[in-house]
């Protein structure tokens, strides 16, 4: 298994850290982990799941690699997995003529 979990450090909802959830197998691999850790499917942003400081050290206890985020997304990236954003043209729209 290769789940990974970075430390909860960024800030959202809830005044909560969380981390960032992936795997650098399968998404299958992901959602399987999600589901056993109790995860909504909700939580899902592409590539990772959101997950909140409480799970954390669940997370690990059920086998969830700890490491930094810098590394998270490198194994990532380098699983192929990786999903950026993706930008949206902005919409010009004409401007009324009165």
């Amino acid at each position: 298994m290769a789940v990974l979990i970075d430390r909860p450090n960024w800030p959202g909802p809830r005044a909560l850290l969380w981390s960032h959830l992936v795997s650098d197998v399968s998404y299958e691999e992901l959602h399987d982990f999600a589901r056993l850790l109790g995860v909504p499917a909700r939580a899902f942003d592409r590539d990772h799941y959101d997950v909140p400081e409480t799970v954390y050290e669940k997370a690990v206890a059920l086998g969830a690699e700890a490491v930094s985020s810098a590394e998270l997304v490198r194994r990532l990236r380098a699983s192929g997995l990786r999903r950026p954003k993706v930008s949206r043209p902005k919409v010009s729209r004409p401007s009324s003529s009165r």
